[in-house]
């Protein structure tokens, strides 16, 4: 049985109280680093947009603890999501259409978003805590490189950020962004990122 990374309870609690009050954290997950916010917040997500100089066209990834929570945010999940889900092994992100009870700043303009089911000590226990989606987006100013590593994000996001998560930070990752497929509600898929 693999033993589960320590966890300081005090970063996880500084996060969350963070996310809980609107605010933006920079955090690892499954992927890369990633700053994040309440993905119900619409004000959070501006602020999202405002740090990174991001195209308010462009939808957000948003994360969730597990796949129940999915009929939350999609009103219609085809069952085929499941099953991809499971048979996925390395991090997936799946576009759904009709997003529901998120910030509609987190949503594309024709009604889909992005969620990955995430696998990663420090995001399962934040996501179990917060009881709500996250969102996800890459730890960079727009067209720059995405940070894989801690001491890859540039000073600008780390000040931009109300809290930096400690966990991770002095990991090296090979870490890639996700797989992104897209699933409208009959079930049909298409790969936009292998």
């Amino acid at each position: 049985m693999a033993m589960r990374p320590y966890i300081d309870k005090e970063d996880l609690n500084q996060a969350l109280e963070t996310l809980k009050s609107g605010g933006l954290i920079l955090y690892p997950t499954d992927t890369i680093w990633g700053i994040g916010c309440d993905a119900t917040n619409p004000e959070a997500v501006e602020k999202i947009f405002a740090l990174k100089g991001r195209d308010k066209g462009k939808s957000m990834i948003i994360l969730l603890g597990n796949d129940n929570q999915l009929v939350s945010y999609v009103r219609e999940v085809p069952e085929v999501a499941y099953e991809l889900l499971e048979a996925s092994e390395k991090p997936l992100t799946i576009i759904y259409s009709n997003a529901k009870n998120l910030a509609p700043n987190a949503i594309a303009e024709d009604g889909s978003i992005g969620i990955r089911v995430v696998k990663h000590p420090f995001c399962e226990q934040l996501l179990q805590r917060f009881r709500k989606p996250i969102v996800s987006t890459s730890a960079n100013i727009s067209g720059e490189p995405s940070a894989r590593n801690f001491s890859e994000i540039s000073e600008d996001i780390i000040q931009g950020v109300d809290y930096v998560v400690k966990f991770g930070q002095q990991e090296l990752s090979n870490g890639t962004a996700s797989t992104i497929m897209k699933l409208d509600p009959s079930g049909k898929f298409e790969f936009i990122r292998k």
